[in-house]
């Protein structure tokens, strides 16, 4: 289903996603060639060193310059020094070839990375009601690294094994005979051939480990994010009873996979004894059949252990690279989920005068459950306009569509004459400014949590929304002041406080269309007779719609229409509908009524 990340698959993985990095290596080719240089380079030195220890090992068992002890040194020294040259260029071209080719590599995590932080917020608000936070944090976390991974051992590992087996099979063939390369060669497809099948057989519990652990990580992150719901129900030991829970499976997949890679690396670690063991045994053969000299001797051994080393560490390697590509698929996953509200061909929104109309609009979350019923209004610049009604009436769905988080089903949105789907997203929600019923503030300081309405605004502009929105009294008796921390998700600060730094926040937006759901609902009245003063204020140059349960708070609106089911009932303003006797009415004579028995009690 779109707007969801697909489930785990047991399907082979997805290789075709390793095209999907090259346009992240194409920014720093000539560093891929030059890496690539030193690679075989160092590769080339390495190869070398056999050699030169089977010519020293010759030199130094024969005795025929015994009688010129000079010149009997001087090839074996010679042989010497060209290994240490050999030894260290070996080195030296390694560390350049991962110098030039970490940068690559970082900057491939890095843009793969920010990818993914933008496409994720460009997903339509259906995709973030239906996501776990901590399974896609855990995702972006070990795709990231994956790739990193791949990148890196691919150029590191992989390439260089490659062609060190293919170098020292070629030597063995040609220089000691067809048993010894072919010994090789078999050796090299059983390991090879082993190892494949072993790591596909431990995919499903790598895959049952990832998914044991997102579901872990979800569920403490969703808990410590509910904290004082928590707290309010007494349910920690609920919660902690659920989170180990998710920590047995993870445990019980966890070793399901020991287990599987101790089976690997046994059988690994016999195939290369018996490999070993069978290239001594012929090279053994060979000296004593005068065939080889000592110097061959030492040479094939050196070989085999340096083939081995290599060899040993691409089973290691195609093993996290199996992992590396899980993690990789379900990354690109997350990029290959589709946003269900797209721009396609949109202009930019041009505001003239910032009236919004809605025309014929009918929206159902699912398509067994409508939610707005043919709803038509028009409101004006200058105007508000107040809608009203029971909770499940369809207000809330008002603002998600006019923010377009979802296109209605039928009917038109438009904002002086232009139609909202023709029109691009980014260039819409920065003309409508809005201030929730349950605000939600970043972890920061109350002043970068106002200045965030508009982040290249200056100083006295911040102040100057922090004095409209009537915190100035507020801020002044913190220690801090406007650098108080307010927390994650604001809850250091009471809901009153929190919805006057919306307020605060969206004045200093200034958008020419602003939208008030619920604003006031968590204030008490001293509070909110300041805060409608300063929407007063604000409202007087711009559109406004407002989302009220509180009827005391929108008498002055234009207009106002009441909701019931999806469809608007009445509509008119404040002292039109009170004369029309209808649900309005019953609702304010009951408010005013609460009101009055609240003021007789606290007196």
């Amino acid at each position: 289903m779109r707007g969801q990340p697909p489930p785990e698959s047991n399907q082979p993985e997805n290789w075709g996603v390793l095209k999907k990095l090259i346009p992240y290596l194409s920014e720093y080719k000539a560093r891929v060639l030059l890496a690539l240089i030193f690679l075989v380079g160092a590769k080339l030195a390495t190869t070398g060193l056999p050699f030169l220890i089977k010519g020293m090992v010759d030199q130094l068992g024969t005795n025929t310059n015994q009688t010129n002890p000079e010149k009997w040194l001087l090839a074996p020294v010679a042989l010497v020094l060209v290994y240490g040259v050999l030894r260290f260029a070996n080195v030296l071209f390694g560390e350049i070839r991962d110098t030039l080719f970490g940068r690559v590599t970082e900057r491939a995590m890095r843009r793969i990375a920010h990818q993914v932080f933008v496409h994720l917020h460009q997903l339509d608000l259906d995709y973030h009601l239906n996501r776990k936070t901590g399974g896609v944090s855990r995702d972006i976390e070990r795709g990231v690294s994956g790739i990193s991974f791949l990148l890196r051992f691919m150029v590191f590992s992989i390439l260089p094994a490659l062609i060190e087996i293919l170098l020292v099979v070629g030597i063995l063939l040609f220089q000691y005979g067809w048993t010894f390369g072919l010994t090789t060669l078999i050796a090299i497809i059983s390991y090879i051939t082993f190892s494949v099948k072993i790591t596909n057989w431990r995919k499903a519990f790598l895959r049952e480990a990832n998914t044991a652990d997102s579901a872990s990580n979800s569920r403490a992150i969703d808990s410590l994010l509910n904290y004082e719901t928590v707290k309010y129900y007494t349910n920690e030991s609920y919660e902690a009873d659920r989170y180990d829970a998710n920590l047995k499976q993870l445990e019980q997949a966890k070793r399901k996979n020991r287990l599987s890679l101790f089976a690997l690396n046994g059988g690994q670690a016999l195939i290369i004894s018996i490999s070993m063991t069978a290239m001594m045994l012929l090279a053994v053969l060979g000296v004593q059949n005068g065939d080889m000299s000592v110097g061959d001797f030492v040479l094939v051994n050196a070989f085999m252990m340096q083939l081995f080393i290599p060899l040993g560490s691409l089973g290691f390697v195609y093993r996290e690279i199996k992992t590396s590509m899980i993690n990789i698929e379900q990354l690109f996953n997350i990029l290959d989920i589709e946003a269900k509200v797209k721009d396609n061909n949109a202009e930019k929104l041009t505001i003239k005068q910032g009236d919004v109309e809605f025309k014929q609009i009918e929206f159902s979350y699912r398509p067994d459950r409508t939610i707005i019923k043919g709803i038509s209004f028009k409101v004006s610049a200058g105007q508000t306009l107040a809608v009203v009604g029971a909770s499940g009436s369809g207000k809330s769905t008002l603002v998600k569509l006019l923010f377009r988080f979802y296109d209605p089903t039928a009917g038109v949105i438009q904002i002086d004459g232009q139609n909202i789907k023709q029109i691009s997203q980014q260039s819409l929600r920065k003309a409508i400014g809005i201030v929730p019923q349950d605000t939600v503030l970043f972890n920061d300081t109350i002043w970068e949590n106002i200045r965030y309405g508009s982040p290249k605004a200056s100083d006295a502009a911040v102040q100057q929304a922090i004095s409209m929105a009537y915190l100035d009294d507020f801020i002044a008796a913190l220690p801090d002041g406007a650098n108080t921390q307010v927390g994650e998700r604001g809850l250091k600060l009471s809901g009153g406080e929190k919805q006057r730094v919306a307020i605060a926040r969206t004045i200093l937006k200034k958008p020419p269309i602003m939208v008030f759901d619920e604003a006031t609902s968590s204030l008490d009245s001293k509070s909110e007779q300041m805060i409608l003063k300063a929407i007063g204020e604000v409202a007087k140059n711009t559109t406004n719609l407002v989302i009220a349960h509180r009827l005391s708070t929108i008498v002055h609106a234009s207009q106002i229409i009441v909701l019931e089911q999806g469809r608007i009932i009445e509509q008119g303003s404040h002292n039109d509908l009170i004369l029309a006797q209808g649900n309005y009415a019953k609702l304010w004579h009951a408010q005013q009524h609460e009101s009055k028995l609240k003021s007789n009690i606290s007196n």
